[in-house]
């Protein structure tokens, strides 16, 4: 699965970047996360459950930060273990830049999944990730802005 997009987030880019790497913020924003870990200073732990289709599982997994040039840009790299529904591992690339009254994120995420997860079809996992993203801007411009 590959999926690019780009948000215009009502934040200057430091707030931006900063909001991007707290904790708290990224567990109230990311759907089906029950918690996030930060173990180091560009490595998490996280356990978060996800639905696609008939296929629900609980994720343990972790997320790795490398290419870090704050306020700009990072990759984040994911592997998540989902017991008999299988794994997903992959990367998101992150770009913070100037934008219309706030910041241009943009992102270019690469990921793969298997077990029962690879067996629902691309299609169905596409339109999750779709979903999961929307939820995941929607909710981060609200925390990150001070609105919740």
């Amino acid at each position: 699965m590959e999926m690019t997009g780009e948000q215009l987030i009502p934040l200057p880019q430091q707030d931006t970047w900063r909001a991007l790497n707290d904790t708290e913020i990224l567990n109230a924003c990311i759907p089906g996360c029950e918690t996030i870990e930060q173990l180091s200073e560009d490595e998490y732990r996280l356990v978060m459950t996800v639905k696609v289709g008939p296929v629900s599982a609980k994720f343990r997994g972790k997320m790795t930060l490398s290419n870090v040039t704050p306020p700009h840009t990072y990759t984040l790299l994911f592997e998540g273990q989902g017991g008999i529904a299988g794994f997903a591992k992959g990367q998101a690339s992150v770009q913070l830049g100037p934008g219309d009254g706030g910041t241009r994120l943009g992102y270019t995420v690469k990921a793969m999944v298997g077990g029962k997860l690879a067996q629902v079809g691309a299609r169905l996992i596409d339109g999750v990730a779709m979903k999961l993203a929307d939820q995941f801007f929607s909710e981060f411009n609200k925390r990150a802005g001070g609105d919740a």
